[in-house]
């Protein structure tokens, strides 16, 4: 409840319950899984003070090369909170994920209800890529990786692959994915033997990534967060 509600993550809330911080209808509650009623009629206090649901922010973030999605790490990388340093935000979590090599556009919002929406593989939005590549690949290569290649049991394809430009020795596509697999393009190209040399994510449904500069964010508006993905409620702030 106290992550539905935007307040923090569900390790953070149970980090609060385990820690005594948290009551409900005036007795201290250490169980995370405690039931909570969803007609709101129990009193639920953190620190002595009732919570309120925190108004809902959806953000975008242009993700520099390097940067881990997650709150912490256990190696002591840096993560893309970093970028968040300093702007007073309140608790929010990626919506989707860019491994480190990769950069480009990575949401944020504490409305767990829209995240939900945006990362569904059957009805979230198309994401669009742009993939520099070791080679310069034939028309054959790029209807292979709209068909589908088998790996290791996992049928990886893409929605649309074309090619953007090239050189002598490498080239730039357009990959567009209708699903989020872990590190799908890369295994993919992989597959067809290509090594990906940059990855940029530069939109997501018709949120486009633009001249955002890089490590910068900057808050949707709510006409943008509705349009990415109609059939999710967004409430108003």
């Amino acid at each position: 409840m106290l992550s539905k509600q935007g307040l923090c993550s569900r390790t953070e809330a149970a980090r609060w319950i385990h820690d005594g911080r948290v009551e409900v209808d005036g007795r201290i509650v250490r169980d995370p899984e405690f039931p909570i009623r969803s007609d709101g009629a129990q009193r639920i206090l953190v620190d002595g003070r009732a919570i309120d649901a925190a108004p809902r922010l959806y953000l975008m973030l242009n993700k520099p090369r390097g940067l881990v999605t997650s709150t912490q790490d256990e190696r002591g990388r840096d993560t893309v909170y970093r970028c968040f340093d300093g702007a007073g935000l309140p608790w929010l979590a990626p919506v989707g994920r860019l491994d480190k090599a990769s950069e480009g556009l990575l949401l944020f919002s504490n409305d767990p209800a829209w995240a939900a929406g945006i990362t569904d593989p059957d009805t979230g939005p198309l994401k669009t890529y742009h993939v520099q590549i070791d080679t310069v690949p034939d028309a054959r290569v790029l209807t292979a990786l709209v068909d589908g290649v088998d790996v290791g049991g996992e049928r990886l394809r893409a929605a649309s692959v074309r090619l953007l430009r090239s050189g002598e020795r490498n080239a730039w596509l357009e990959i567009v994915l209708d699903e989020g697999r872990n590190r799908q393009i890369r295994r993919l190209l992989a597959a067809v033997d290509i090594a990906v040399l940059r990855l940029v994510r530069v939109a997501i449904g018709e949120l486009v990534l633009g001249e955002l500069p890089k490590g910068q964010w900057r808050l949707l508006e709510l006409a943008e967060a509705k349009a990415l993905f109609s059939n999710v409620h967004v409430q108003d702030s």
